[in-house]
């Protein structure tokens, strides 16, 4: 058999063994037991400490529609500069998605959430206490990388920590809070100075940074790197003093047992023949949406709304509570 043949037998090798699928399933109704003494309320307290940083990124996100006129009137800036500085959030939140799998990967999860909170408390206070175009563009190039950051870790940390049967509900709360950040944003916006609404944008982050010495780290990243008593500990507190987690945490490192079995890809495998269609439908949706223009209309909302010859004010209220409530249902 040669290489190619042997990769192409590794990847047909389910992710876990099947003797230990059977004995999941042999051992079901034991599990069942053992889940009337799990207690979540470790979960349900993590969960919305890590959705500050989703609360954080949507801050972000509405900064820039409510405070165009007053940020143009105090500082003098040009319509040219006012964009760059609307959508060089973008390009920070580029870089933080790129490199969020690696210091997610090397610090842990709550190590990226607290570097990602970091890089938005600095950028908030370049933006208050600004008097000219480059400390502003700084500060919302570094509020975007925290943002990127975010974008990834906070999802992924939610799902680790949470059991199978809450998982979907408590991750749908990083969307939530998103749009929560951006309705909050543009409400307040049109009451308060664009150096208040800077420092508002300090608070989900100080309510993260704070909260992250409180809650456990991601059992799974803790097995991932090989840390066995702090692995065990993390996911004993997130499941209840009393609740059995033995097989769970066996099925943990079966899981990660088996990922590392298997043979290693790189960017350049997604080209391949065989992976080329989903490749391009994956990325192609991914692309469209974004050119779809929603981040446009998000970052210049007041300005839309005043260009149509409608208040901006209430413009911009009304989009908000539309958002929350629709993200709300879905």
């Amino acid at each position: 058999m040669d290489v190619k043949e042997d990769v192409q037998e590794n990847i047909r090798e389910p992710l876990m063994p099947i003797e230990n699928i059977l004995a999941h399933e042999d051992g079901g109704a034991g599990d069942r037991t053992n889940n009337k003494k799990v207690n979540p309320c470790m979960v349900y307290f993590s969960t919305p400490i890590a959705v500050c940083g989703s609360y954080a990124f949507g801050s972000c996100a509405g900064y820039s529609s409510p405070t165009q006129s007053a940020i143009r009137e105090d500082i003098a800036l040009s319509l040219a500069e006012y964009s760059v500085f609307g959508s060089i959030l973008t390009f920070g939140a580029m870089i933080g998605a790129i490199t969020s799998g690696p210091i997610a990967n090397y610090v842990g999860r709550k190590g990226a959430m607290r570097v990602s909170s970091v890089f938005c408390v600095a950028g908030w206070l370049a933006i208050y206490f600004a008097e000219g175009v480059w400390p502003l563009d700084i500060g919302r190039l570094a509020t975007g990388y925290g943002m990127g950051v975010f974008s990834y870790v906070v999802p992924v940390f939610i799902a680790e920590i949470a059991p199978k049967n809450l998982r979907g509900a408590l991750t749908a709360a990083n969307q939530l809070m998103i749009c929560a950040g951006v309705s909050v944003a543009f409400i307040i916006g049109t009451v308060l100075t664009w150096r208040a609404l800077a420092l508002t944008g300090i608070i989900p982050c100080a309510i993260l940074f704070l909260g992250l010495f409180f809650i456990p780290e991601s059992p799974r990243w803790l097995a991932k790197t090989g840390k066995e008593k702090e692995f065990e500990a993390a996911l004993q507190k997130l499941r209840g003093k009393d609740a059995d987690i033995t097989h769970e945490a066996a099925e943990i490192q079966d899981y990660i047992e088996t990922l590392e079995r298997l043979p290693k890809a790189g960017m350049l495998d997604l080209f391949q023949r065989r992976y080329l269609r989903s490749v391009t439908i994956g990325v192609g949706l991914m692309v469209f949406q974004q050119f779809g223009g929603i981040n446009g209309i998000c970052f210049y909302t007041s300005t839309i709304f005043e260009s149509a010859g409608f208040s901006s004010s209430v413009g911009t209220i009304i989009y908000a509570i539309l958002q929350v409530s629709i993200s709300h249902r879905l």
